[in-house]
């Protein structure tokens, strides 16, 4: 078992981590040449994960430097954190399963990617793992948590229609057609509600095992 300290300590180390990550991908997404300022940044905000490592982000943060308030509070609860575990885990296995061979980052943007997409996963899972209670959580967590990724959906179809930018090519529809893009995009909210069953397992597991007396 990890004590508050030691959460305090990890949280702090990776809230750091996490803004700094997301500074130096955002620098250098404004370094594009030929598009706007005001462009780029919306166009920042709409690839989930930014989005998600905001979310990871903020949840390393606020309970460090408001843990007793109401936001704090929240951030810290077990419903709260195995979302934040969920959306994470399915950024880093999108990414390295159908987008990592499209491209080759170097140098800083390398960085920012394996930040992004490995380091600040990996961080909110063991967070989540070590220091979240256990046993709280519903299989019909699974299914609220897909609210993230649905709005992010709609989102994502119409600043596509309003712009003609994509985020990822497999919500692409200019080029792949709705009715393809549609069923990748129908098969990730399968992946989303798959992978959150299995963290409500690992949390119901888990639970039972903290509730259980140790043998004399």
């Amino acid at each position: 078992m990890h004590g508050p300290r030691t959460a305090l300590i990890w949280r702090a180390v990776f809230a750091l981590l996490g803004w700094a990550i997301l500074a130096l991908q955002y620098a250098l997404m404004l370094a594009t040449p030929d598009r706007s300022p005001v462009e780029l940044t919306l166009n920042f905000f709409s690839y989930f994960t930014i989005l998600t490592n905001v979310l990871v982000a903020l949840a390393m943060t606020l309970p460090v430097v408001a843990g007793a308030s109401a936001l704090g509070r929240w951030a810290a609860s077990p419903g709260v954190r195995a979302s934040m575990a969920m959306y994470a885990v399915v950024v880093g296995l999108v990414y390295h399963f159908m987008l990592h061979a499209t491209w080759n980052p170097q140098g800083w943007l390398l960085v920012a990617n394996l930040g992004l997409h490995y380091l600040m996963p990996t961080a909110m899972l063991l967070d989540w793992l070590m220091f979240a209670p256990k046993g709280a959580l519903r299989w019909s967590d699974a299914a609220r948590w897909l609210a993230f990724p649905l709005i992010y959906g709609v989102w994502t179809a119409i600043h596509g229609l309003a712009t003609d930018w994509w985020p990822y090519w497999f919500v692409d529809a200019s080029t792949l057609g709705w009715g393809k893009a549609g069923a990748y995009f129908a098969g990730l909210l399968v992946f989303f509600t798959l992978v959150g069953l299995i963290v409500v397992a690992i949390d119901r597991r888990l639970g039972r095992r903290d509730r259980t007396p140790a043998s004399a």
